[in-house]
């Protein structure tokens, strides 16, 4: 089975998702600092040795005409020297509605929004590789 690394690129924060050994269930992990994840500094790489993905699953936002907005360039970008530094396979999946999702979820979970922050990226992650493990 393949083990799917999602993340969720952000300017300031990079949330994480990983897939479980059978490739189906999706887990929120952490969320790094993009700078960190860009520059495949020490947490992200120890991230990687823990977790042995054979895919990297990575949200794209788009604009809601559908079309690659600069924001999308730069979370492209990003994604790509990953890919390229890690020598992984990489996966784009539309992100749209995945954080607004995870901030619903985190509420009703009784999160305050400075306790959301550290966890909506991550798991904004999850909700996106979910949707792509079930597409596999």
């Amino acid at each position: 089975a393949m083990i799917a690394l999602a993340l969720d690129i952000g300017e300031v924060r990079v949330g994480i998702a990983v897939s479980d050994a059978t490739g189906r269930i999706a887990m929120p992990v952490k969320v790094l600092p993009a700078a960190e994840v860009a520059g495949m500094a020490r947490p992200f790489r120890l991230l990687l040795e823990d977790y042995e993905p054979d895919v990297l699953v990575c949200g794209r936002p788009e604009t809601l005409g559908g079309e690659d907005g600069p924001q999308a360039e730069r979370v492209m970008k990003v994604a790509r020297s990953v890919a390229d530094a890690t020598g992984l396979p990489l996966e784009f999946v539309d992100e749209r509605l995945s954080s607004r999702e995870a901030k619903r979820i985190l509420r009703e979970q009784g999160l305050s929004e400075r306790e959301m922050r550290g966890k909506v990226d991550s798991v904004a992650a999850s909700l996106f590789l979910q949707t792509w493990l079930d597409q596999q």
